[in-house]
């Protein structure tokens, strides 16, 4: 756990709204909430398993996968469980200790997720561009200090948005409305100035997105040029094809994110709770739908899930191999 340095202050308690002008509602806005968590750890969770069990699955492109299920999972479940309890038992309070320890938990894990997808990128890239190597290239040792430094990118960026907040005085009304310590939304009860963490979370937004979105763009720009030198129309599709699982994740990450940020920071005009659920979604959708695309565009993944699943299901555990 990440200590921070809090003020005297540090006994007092914020007051987590939920949804704002929908407060009667959060009783069924609970149900997809919950819905969407569930499904989401179950397919995750799923993921692991099997990865994990399968010899034949410790490989690159797998534990990459692996790497992705470990982030939806922890920054789904860095805020999912105190907005469940918001909407079913009315338990709003949540202490300052609390608050920006959930807010750095939360926001490392997004960072980490968003670096573990430009490092699939880079994975695709090599599998597409330089196929014969990618066996020596992409080695899995080499995968597993990717991982660190996409730990260790998340912790330096993210530990100081918490540390400059617990230094700054808190007003007496300490509303928050949100489903969780958002950092803007807790900056703003601050009393103090706020001008260092605003600009700090803004540049933060600005330069993790920014740069991953470069990266990510100069990989599949090399891709693209691959493809086009290629000559047979069918090796041209089964390449593209391997990346078709990614671009899917790439199309629910980014877009949603960039706009539930533009949306909060900027869309002064925009009712409140249109920015909130914009922001959990942004956060509960993909990781419900990642172990589905990706269960679906990778045939010996699918092959190992229907394995076990009928194991699950038939006595004499027969297992019928899909076409």
């Amino acid at each position: 756990m990440a200590n921070f340095s809090f003020s005297p202050s540090d006994s007092s308690i914020f007051i987590l709204t939920g949804i704002p002008g929908l407060e009667d509602d959060h009783i069924w806005i609970s149900i997809p909430f919950s819905a969407f968590y569930i499904l989401g750890l179950l397919g995750n969770f799923t993921v692991l398993f099997v990865v994990g069990k399968e010899q034949t699955l410790h490989k690159p492109m797998y534990l990459l996968l692996c790497m992705l299920a470990l982030s939806d999972i922890t920054t789904s479940t860095s805020f999912v469980p105190k907005a469940l309890c918001i909407f079913w038992f009315n338990l709003k309070s949540i202490t300052m200790k609390s608050c920006l320890t959930q807010m750095f938990f939360f926001y490392a894990f997004s960072t980490m997720h968003s670096a573990v997808l430009v490092t699939m990128a880079f994975d695709r890239y090599v599998a597409v561009c330089n196929p014969l190597r990618y066996a020596t290239i992409l080695t899995n040792a080499r995968i597993a200090k990717l991982g660190l430094v996409c730990l260790t990118r998340a912790v330096l960026f993210i530990l100081p948005m918490p540390l400059l907040l617990s230094r700054q005085p808190f007003c007496a009304n300490r509303i928050i409305p949100h489903t969780y310590c958002d950092h803007i939304a807790v900056a703003k009860v601050s009393c103090g100035d706020i001008t260092a963490s605003r600009v700090y979370g803004m540049l933060m937004a600005f330069v993790i997105i920014g740069f991953d979105l470069t990266l990510i763009g100069l990989s599949y720009g090399l891709i693209i040029r691959t493809l086009l030198r290629m000559s047979s129309k069918e090796a041209n599709q089964k390449a593209l094809k391997t990346c078709t699982a990614h671009i899917c994740a790439l199309l629910m990450s980014y877009p949603l994110g960039l706009l539930s940020s533009l949306s909060h920071r900027f869309g002064q005009g925009i009712t409140p709770h249109v920015h909130i659920i914009l922001s959990n979604l942004n956060y509960l959708i993909p990781p419900m739908l990642n172990p589905i695309i990706y269960g679906i565009n990778t045939k010996d993944l699918r092959d190992k899930v229907a394995k076990y699943i009928c194991r699950m299901y038939s006595p004499q555990g027969t297992y019928f191999k899909p076409a």
